[in-house]
């Protein structure tokens, strides 16, 4: 039996459609991630884009636990001397970007090269509850009913 390599452009990119609303954002990221490197289909090869495009709508409704929404902190340099910045999430999640903390953690789930910027391309997050990709028909995925600890209980 011969093992099975898919090549570029092999198999069927599917669009998947999540709601963040109430969602842990580390485990959401995971989930995401999995999803656009394509590790959940059978025919998964390490080198082939072979990941679905995933569509995330609630994204400023997301959930960070313990202490992460006022101790977690993003850094950023601007290139001149002494210019490193900082921000908390809770800066973040106020402010007029709140889909950047899913953005970063999935970022940061993949490995990095060329070919997951490629696959990082096709993550399309939304702060809001509307998006321009009906037209793809994307498919629901509940994320919280795969694990209860995915959803923060009340």
């Amino acid at each position: 039996m011969k093992t099975y390599n898919a090549k570029p452009g092999e198999g069927d990119k599917k669009w998947i459609l999540i709601d963040a609303d109430g969602l842990i954002v580390g485990r959401l990221a995971a989930i995401i991630a999995q999803r656009l490197r394509g590790k959940h289909k059978p025919q998964f090869t390490p080198h082939v884009d072979c990941g679905d495009n995933v569509v995330v709508i609630n994204a400023d409704k997301v959930v960070l636990t313990g202490n992460k929404y006022e101790g977690k902190k993003y850094h950023w340099h601007t290139g001149h001397p002494g210019g490193i910045k900082s921000r908390n999430a809770r800066q973040i999640m106020e402010g007029k970007h709140p889909e950047r903390i899913l953005l970063k953690a999935v970022e940061r789930m993949l490995p990095g090269g060329p070919l997951s910027r490629q696959q990082f391309s096709h993550l399309k997050v939304y702060a809001g509850d509307e998006h321009p990709h009906e037209a793809q028909k994307p498919e629901l995925l509940d994320v919280a009913a795969l694990n209860s600890k995915n959803a923060r209980s009340a």
